[in-house]
């Protein structure tokens, strides 16, 4: 009986430890999500209030889950920025790929869909931090994007000598591990129908792949 007890209280401290991991990285998956999603603010409320028309939750899910393949896409968690700030969770998903609409406008869709380790390096970028070292991370964008800079990391609008492009359908390889980019392109005026490094020459490099 004594052997059958200690048993019985090896497994429940168990299962409590694989709970707490469970609830912490869902914690600090959110943390990340929430500084990542701040830099979108401004354009979300510019793009709600341009096209008169404030999204349900279920066209904002509808646009997130759009960013990446429909195996990714339905057990990602669906998160979304409220008009005051606040992080809301619009549809609790398992494991590590989380979804956001983006600028949250139709008419120029950007939904984006990461794991974890893309989540951290979206982290380090918004903070102007070193991403974290020998991660690498994956981002879907199938919709494409509304456009960036290809040399500033912080450009918020195109500019003359800011190298604007707007990448269609694509995936990015992320993190301090995407440093394996000899032979993609690297040029500020990228081609944005070919592979090539985005913001080249900054900690923040990556990888765009264009998909369609």
């Amino acid at each position: 009986m004594q052997d059958l007890s200690a048993d019985a209280g090896l497994r429940l401290l168990r299962g409590w430890h694989q709970r707490k991991l469970m609830e912490d990285f869902a914690m600090k998956s959110l943390a990340h999500v929430t500084l990542f999603v701040l830099a979108l603010m401004p354009s979300y409320a510019f793009a709600q209030q341009s096209t008169g028309h404030k999204m349900t939750d279920e066209e904002l899910i509808k646009l997130s889950l759009s960013a990446a393949p429909q195996a990714i896409a339905k057990d990602a968690t669906i998160v979304a920025m409220d008009h005051d700030g606040k992080m809301r969770t619009l549809r609790k998903g398992t494991g590590q790929w989380t979804c956001m609409p983006g600028h949250a406008d139709p008419a120029n869709p950007d939904p984006m869909c990461g794991d974890q380790n893309a989540m951290e390096w979206a982290t380090a970028w918004m903070e102007h931090k070193e991403p974290p070292a020998n991660k690498v991370g994956f981002m879907y964008m199938l919709q494409g994007d509304g456009g960036a800079s290809n040399t500033d990391p912080y450009a918020t609008k195109e500019e003359p000598g800011n190298n604007w492009i707007k990448t269609g359908a694509h995936v990015m390889i992320v993190g301090s591990g995407a440093k394996m980019l000899d032979g993609y392109p690297r040029d500020a005026k990228a081609d944005p129908t070919k592979p090539y490094v985005m913001w080249p020459g900054t900690q923040y490099e990556h990888l765009m792949l264009p998909v369609r």
